[in-house]
């Protein structure tokens, strides 16, 4: 039986029309292209006319796709792209054929990790808190605080830095964040919202680990305010904000920097030495992982030092991974794959299993065969030291139950 006695006609139809509107072509393009009538290239659009093998093979490049995602069998998703098409089209002085390709990345991952749940029948688990209305008799910023400390207190967070938020943030609420090198380096990020995936959040990757974690916790408070409107947020962004952007940022800082903590800290600092120097401020930027520029706002936010601090310190020059140098702080843990661990996990897990082969797997870890095989490797051995001090590999088993007792 060929492949094509397998294809069902409305999914490859749905895939080509998806493809199609990514890439800005008309219909009317693509079917001249395609050396066949508008009617004949709407009826395979529609699905009453199955794309024949030589059509696919012709179409997958000038549509910018393999002829793989134009034949896959599972049922693409539609609902993610077409708001963000269209805010993306109403963006001014962007680059908007960077942010189409970014969005279009961001379908192609959540897609293929809502593929890679169903093969190993491991749905995400929602945990979203409440819907959150904004009030214009209400403060949002002052509301995004109480918000955020109430989110933390939901988690079991405490007052204390989340060094793995990312993972966090996907384990404990369900959170689809992904990472992507397309974006404009003036995007910070994008956000959406489908029944079927859930909050999806695409974070640039070209910006420092600092930027990216206000980011994605930036995008969670969109969540709260904005379940259902998906946006793309710019870094800067001139004039007033509107109400749920100051909402998104506000929850971000605080989330990140709880006051309840970052008082204590400061107290503890210059109750020792009666002093907060500028060393402090970086050691303290460090501790909760942000940058010190957003360090310095929340400071200033919460009156714990001067108006204006960060502005002077900007002026002046400071270099922030100079001083960490200085001042010997370590490197803090970082993923900068463009999939979160979880999604890893279960590719890695298909492959284990054969459910995948080898192209696959590299498809799916967006890498080579080579790089592709070695994360299965570390992912599937663990460093141990055993009894005689030396260390070694000890292979792990995802497939073996731990509640049945030892063989």
């Amino acid at each position: 039986m060929s492949q094509s006695d397998t294809l069902d006609p409305r999914i490859v139809g749905l895939r080509i029309s998806e493809a199609r509107k990514a890439r800005g072509k008309t219909q009317e393009e693509v079917a001249e292209y395609l050396g066949c009538s508008r009617p004949t290239y709407i009826a395979i659009e529609k699905g009453d006319r199955l794309a024949k093998t030589a059509e696919i093979a012709k179409l997958a490049p000038f549509l910018g796709k393999q002829v793989n995602d134009l034949v896959r069998p599972t049922e693409p998703v539609v609902d993610l792209q077409p708001h963000l098409r269209a805010v993306a089209e109403k963006m001014k002085g962007t680059d908007e054929l960077a942010l189409q390709a970014a969005i279009d990345d961001l379908r192609g991952l959540a897609e293929d990790y809502r593929d890679l749940e169903r093969m190993m029948h491991a749905p995400l688990r929602f945990n979203y808190p409440p819907e959150v209305t904004l009030d214009t008799r209400i403060d949002a910023a002052r509301l995004a605080e109480g918000v955020a400390d109430q989110e933390r207190r939901r988690l079991g967070l405490g007052d204390q830095p989340v060094i793995s938020l990312r993972s966090t943030l996907e384990w404990d609420v369900g959170l689809r964040i992904f990472y992507s090198s397309m974006l404009p380096s003036a995007i910070a990020g994008m956000y959406a919202y489908t029944a079927d995936l859930g909050c999806c959040i695409l974070v640039n990757r070209k910006h420092p680990p600092e930027r990216r974690r206000v980011t994605m916790v930036h995008e969670y408070g969109h969540l709260i305010v904005d379940r259902y409107k998906p946006g793309i947020d710019y870094l800067n962004s001139g004039g007033r904000k509107p109400a749920n952007e100051r909402f998104a940022e506000s929850f971000a800082l605080c989330f990140l920097m709880p006051a309840s903590s970052v008082r204590q800290r400061f107290h503890d600092i210059v109750t020792t030495t009666k002093d907060f120097q500028v060393a402090d401020l970086r050691r303290l930027s460090h501790f909760y992982f942000v940058s010190v520029g957003a360090m310095a706002l929340r400071l200033e936010e919460l009156g714990l030092i001067p108006k204006g601090s960060w502005a002077f310190l900007r002026e002046a020059r400071f270099a922030p991974r100079k001083a960490a140098e200085l001042l010997g702080l370590p490197a803090l843990p970082t993923n900068d794959e463009p999939y979160p661990e979880r999604y890893k996990y279960l590719a890695v897990h298909a492959y284990a299993r054969a459910e995948i082969g080898d192209s696959e797997l590299a498809h799916y870890l967006r890498c080579d065969i080579v790089r592709a095989r070695e994360i299965v490797s570390r992912t599937l051995t663990s460093r141990e030291v055993g009894s005689n001090g030396e260390t070694g590999d000890l292979p792990l088993d995802f497939d073996r139950s731990l509640l049945s007792g030892a063989p």
